[in-house]
């Protein structure tokens, strides 16, 4: 499997309209499409696509978006965010990001997005603000309600269950008032 593979797929044939939408037969697709590349990834042995920056792309994709569709609702899904985390941030200190055109440069701060750490999220909304002008509105405000997430609880709520991690009341009461999709309301109302 190439690199271009990966683009060609998630760019072209999936596309925008349908990267954050839930769907279990694109779960399915990319299991069977992709899984053994994956696998590659965390074994060590795409190290080569680390070296352009579409290949650092692919690999992100792969290791940070793919891991979330493959195993959804499991803690593999987020087994891969470090090394996902490592390559998003070496591709950024060589301004690769600025190589790949908008919507696809996203893939490069999503790493960060997905971070439980607030230096992260920060770095996250400066890059969404300054290096996505043309498409990067609704992503600046993701990015700015999960930099909000982290703030009032160091980690996201939504994923202790699939992480096997305790609740605390405080995230429970949050996760029964609407979670995400509540925080979200209110920054877009306050902006």
């Amino acid at each position: 499997m190439s690199s271009e593979q990966v683009l060609n797929f998630w760019l072209d044939e999936v596309g925008p309209q349908v990267w954050y939408e839930a769907s279990d037969a694109l779960d399915a697709e990319i299991r069977e499409r992709f899984l053994p590349v994956w696998q590659d990834i965390m074994a060590g042995k795409m190290g080569m696509w680390l070296t352009y920056p579409s290949g650092t792309l692919a690999y992100i994709i792969v290791a940070d978006q793919f891991s979330r569709n493959m195993f959804r609702n499991e803690a593999r899904a987020f087994s891969s965010d470090r090394i996902a985390l490592s390559a998003a941030k070496s591709a950024i200190d060589h301004n690769w990001d600025m190589r790949i055109d908008e919507p696809a440069r996203q893939f490069f701060y999503l790493p960060l997005m997905h971070s439980e750490n607030l230096c992260d999220q920060e770095r996250c909304v400066r890059l969404m603000k300054t290096r996505m002008p043309e498409t990067g509105e609704n992503s600046l405000m993701h990015a700015r309600v999960h930099r909000e997430v982290i703030r009032l609880f160091g980690r996201f709520p939504y994923r202790n269950a699939a992480l096997a991690r305790t609740s605390t009341q405080i995230e429970s009461d949050y996760m029964d008032s609407g979670g995400y999709a509540m925080t979200y309301q209110q920054l877009a109302k306050a902006s």
